[in-house]
């Protein structure tokens, strides 16, 4: 390694971790959480209630799924706020969650682009890397929501909490989280990864370039690309979703190995995919706040190029 590039490195080493970059960290986890909020109360939650409905009711469609969502609430108002159920829980876990993710995953991105890497494999580290860091607060959040949609509704949420506190302690909050781990970490590492592959894909062929800046249109593209691909790891949100139904429902705790093996054994390879459609929905949603939407914040408002490797 020559000493002109030891140089360039120590540079960008200092800048990175200067106070002026420190606030930014802060910003992007204020940014973070109020991206994943905003991303959770308008269509987040209505895809997270139907997706978590078919992740436990495998004998259901998509459809009947939708719709007994609504019916169960007794229809009406009540049946359209029932696709809001545990709202209050997901805005602890948005907020938390979002602020971890963005945080963690813009640090570790641009500490990989800083030594070198290419700005895909950069963006499927640090997404892998923010996923993870995000389980720590994930975990009884989603515990919450699960319960709110497929346990008992006569349940209040104090109360739910009081009694999964009181009888198993904070372990209690955590079933299935090996599964959340494993869907967190493939999750942002595919949604960041085949974003930031299809930015490059889409400004090649669009601009000749693939560091060429995109038109929000184009950001948006390769957003939706993203999110869409990113759902390949449908498995593991099937054995969260059963893990913590069954903990909710009494049933004995089976690890994430042997519920995929009991998903297949019922209902094949299929049922491993029961409420991709939804999630499919969720994940492009997600996908559009957090990396689309982060990309934008970063070029309008703190007016910074879309960021490449060393030497590209």
């Amino acid at each position: 390694i020559n000493a002109e590039y030891m140089g360039s490195f120590r540079t960008r080493s200092s800048a990175r971790f200067s106070p002026a970059m420190s606030s930014k960290k802060f910003t992007d986890a204020r940014n973070g959480a109020i991206l994943q909020c905003a991303e959770a109360v308008t269509l987040g939650m209505p895809l997270e209630v139907w997706k978590t409905r078919m992740g436990r009711y495998r004998n259901e469609t998509t459809v009947q799924a939708f719709k007994n969502v609504y019916r169960r609430a007794g229809g009406g108002f009540a049946g359209v706020s029932a696709f809001w159920a545990g709202t209050s829980a997901k805005m602890v876990e948005s907020a938390s969650k979002g602020a971890v993710l963005m945080f963690s995953k813009e640090l570790i991105k641009d500490s990989c682009l800083a030594v070198g890497l290419g700005v895909t494999a950069a963006g499927f580290i640090a997404g892998a890397g923010g996923g993870i860091c995000q389980t720590t607060v994930m975990g009884p959040c989603t515990f919450l929501v699960t319960a709110m949609v497929n346990g008992d509704r006569s349940i209040s949420l104090g109360t739910r909490i009081a009694h999964t506190f009181r009888t198993q302690g904070l372990l209690g909050f955590y079933p299935g989280g090996v599964a959340i781990a494993w869907r967190q970490a493939t999750n942002w590492a595919s949604r960041q990864g085949f974003t930031d592959a299809a930015r490059q894909l889409i400004a090649k062929h669009s601009h000749g370039d693939a560091k060429a800046a995109l038109s929000v249109r184009e950001e948006v593209l390769a957003g939706i690309m993203g999110g869409a691909i990113s759902c390949w790891n449908h498995p593991f949100e099937v054995a969260r979703i059963e893990a913590q139904s069954r903990a909710i429902a009494g049933e004995p705790k089976l690890g994430m190995l042997a519920i995929l093996r009991h998903v297949t054994q019922q209902e094949g390879p299929a049922g491993l995919f029961k409420g991709v459609i939804p999630r499919i929905g969720l994940g492009i949603w997600q996908t559009l706040f957090m990396v689309t939407g982060a990309n934008l914040i970063r070029e309008y408002v703190f007016h910074e190029r879309p960021k490449m490797s060393v030497g590209h």
